[in-house]
């Protein structure tokens, strides 16, 4: 294995911009600039200064890393969060992206040129006398540390890491790569075939070490998640025996083997991670199977009483994301088939009885002594072969079900594409891949639904405009506004901008040059918006023909963007993408894309396509099946 190592950040270059303490400027060392830099980079509305809950946090953390960096005559002074202002820093690094935004053409491709350079030189590694693509060849540059959710880290200040600090794994006979970085060397060199890793360091956040890696397209990446795939497969000949064994469990007299047979059910079941114990004073309380406390679970939520053997799971899950559901255990689908979903409630109500809400629900049950278990039912189980199998036997399943529907063929590509993300959205569901809703996806929302109403107005005006040919006038019937003007004019303003551009030579200019071409984007969005709100008239008075194919068309037009305004409503709290990259066996996706004549792009994206390059050519009747887990 031959590599050139890692490729590391710039190091800083200072700006001289001072903050004030106390409403007095403070001339700060280069290092002690940087750290207030990183500060200052935060956006103060943003989700970590811009939320009560975690704002405290940060600044806390931030603060106490900062003052640690400073000189002891700094130190003396800056003694308070409240009295530093970070203002002027943060006005200066608003002015460099303003001045950033001004690049021309040609710097734009100088930039993308140097970029490659690195990319060549870093992004490839000879293995095996094979090219593979590199992964996360760029070292991750210092800041600060902002975690998920509520993160008992937040602000701490990430480090910039040392050419010492690393270690790089290549073979005997390669080449050892030169250290980039002037007057520095690597910490080790290893020389180990039996991991994949090329290079490996500690950050000094949560003291973990990183990799650098092969990329996800890679032979050796395909290889392991076909693997993956195929002893999840495994679980289809095996579930029947493993459910059986467990449920006998349900009912045993020993509490540990009831905790064991019930943690498992919980595994298979609602997916759930085994969980481990945290030091949440360091790390995040997160939360799986074994780690669930009384406090986690609400019995009878709703205070319904009788037989309610509803449950309220809450609590933090994997990256900080909360599952929040509500699991009816004495529902059918946990009871049909001897599902047993009823006995598990009791066992779970038996477990949280007398104990406080701090204490663990499977005080009896260990991380390793569940994964022991585990791989004394099936070599290689895992509580991720159990997510893996439920995932991508759900896809299989949800996908079948659509395909056997009597209107399935004369739906469109598009319309099938909404049903496959539908059995994709229950597998996000089922394994609880959230994500939060960005500014960016409320605004595309606001934007199609206003445009969803535009359409419905011009095609309400349509039908006036039809009324009205039919009764023999033309009374009422508008023509369209004459558009080549305002998009002319947006067009000069746009090469208006291109041209300061070019010539802006002073920060000032470059300024001027930016908000002229912001300008000149929003005359082009103006002109864009005119076209669309006049789309449906014509330059002069239509026949009734034309005006009657037009609202055919407009129909059209308004049951897409409804399926699509469906679609992004319905998923922009679930993360489609996780399950796809992790979980789902990507061959059931190609298999139903090519049984249906739907692209493959609608499904998977470039990136994706490229990590699944060895799950291409499966026939279209290709199923995940025990024979699958055969393969190994």
């Amino acid at each position: 294995m031959e590599h050139a190592g890692v490729s590391f950040p710039d190091p800083y270059e200072p700006h001289g911009v001072r903050m004030l303490y106390d409403g007095e400027e403070v001339n700060l060392s280069p290092a002690e600039e940087e750290a207030a830099t990183f500060f200052a980079s935060m956006d103060p509305d943003g989700m970590h200064l811009g939320n009560p809950k975690t704002a405290p946090i940060f600044q806390k953390n931030f603060f106490a890393d900062f003052r640690d960096g400073l000189s002891k005559p700094h130190k003396k002074l800056i003694k308070r969060f409240e009295k530093c202002d970070f203002g002027p820093i943060r006005r200066h690094l608003n002015e460099q992206k303003i001045i950033k935004k001004a690049i021309t053409d040609e710097e734009k491709q100088r930039n993308k040129d140097a970029r490659n350079v690195t990319m060549f030189k870093f992004g490839y590694a000879l293995v095996d006398g094979h090219i593979e693509k590199v992964g996360n060849y760029n070292m991750e540059p210092p800041g600060a540390f902002r975690g998920r959710g509520e993160h008992p880290k937040m602000g701490k200040l990430k480090q910039r890491v040392a050419p010492e600090q690393v270690s790089l794994n290549v073979s005997e006979c390669a080449r050892v790569p030169p250290c980039a970085v002037p007057g520095h060397a690597w910490g080790e060199l290893r020389h180990d075939p039996q991991v994949q890793w090329l290079c490996q360091w500690k950050e000094n956040i949560n003291n973990q070490v990183k990799y650098m890696q092969l990329a996800a397209m890679s032979s050796f990446k395909g290889k392991s998640d076909r693997s993956k795939y195929n002893k999840a497969a495994l679980l289809c000949d095996n579930i029947d025996l493993i459910r059986a064994s467990y449920k006998k469990k349900l009912k045993a007299k020993g509490s540990e083997v009831r905790q064991l047979a019930t943690a498992m059910w919980v595994i298979d079941r609602l997916a759930l991670r085994v969980g481990g114990e945290k030091d949440t004073d360091e790390e995040a309380d997160t939360v799986g199977c074994c780690s669930l406390r009384v406090e986690h679970l609400h019995f009878d939520p709703n205070e319904e009483g009788g037989d309610n053997q509803e449950i309220e799971l809450e609590f933090l899950g994997k990256d900080s994301m909360l599952f929040k559901q509500t699991i009816d255990f004495g529902a059918a689908m946990y009871n049909e088939n001897n599902g047993m979903g009823s006995q598990v409630y009791e066992n779970l109500f038996k477990f949280c009885r007398k104990k406080k809400p701090s204490e663990q629900v499977f005080d009896s049950l260990t991380p390793t002594t569940l994964n022991a278990h585990l791989k004394e039912i099936m070599e290689g189980l895992t509580a991720k072969v159990f997510r893996t199998y439920n995932a991508s036997k759900t896809l299989q399943d949800e996908l079948s079900k659509t395909e056997q529907l009597s209107s399935w063929r004369s739906l469109t590509a598009a319309e099938k594409v909404v049903e496959y993300n539908n059995a994709n959205r229950e597998v996000a569901i089922l394994c609880n891949h959230q994500r939060s809703v960005s500014k960016a996806q409320e605004t595309q929302l606001d934007n199609i639904g206003k445009k969803l109403e535009t359409l419905k107005n011009q095609k309400k005006m349509l039908k006036k405009f039809l009324k009205q040919l039919n009764a023999g006038s033309t009374k009422g019937i508008v023509v369209k506004e004459n558009e080549k003007k305002v998009v002319e004019k947006a067009n000069e303003a746009v090469e208006r901008a291109k041209r300061m551009k070019n010539e802006a030579r002073t920060n000032e200019e470059k300024i001027a040059a930016t908000e002229a071409d912001e300008k000149a984007k929003q005359q082009k969005r103006d002109a864009a918006q005119l076209k669309f709100n006049q789309a449906h008239l014509w330059d002069k008075i239509p026949s009734k023909e034309q005006v009657a194919k037009r609202i055919q068309m407009w129909n059209t037009k308004i049951s897409k963007v409804e399926l699509d305004l469906k679609h992004k409503d319905d998923n922009k709290e679930v993360s489609l993408g996780t399950s796809k990259i992790n979980y789902m066996d990507p061959r059931i996706s190609v298999a139903w894309c090519k049984r249906n004549e739907v692209p493959i792009e609608k499904i998977f994206s470039k990136t994706l396509r490229d990590k699944f390059n060895w799950a291409m050519a499966v026939p279209p009747d290709w199923e995940f099946n025990g024979e699958v887990g055969k393969q190994g």
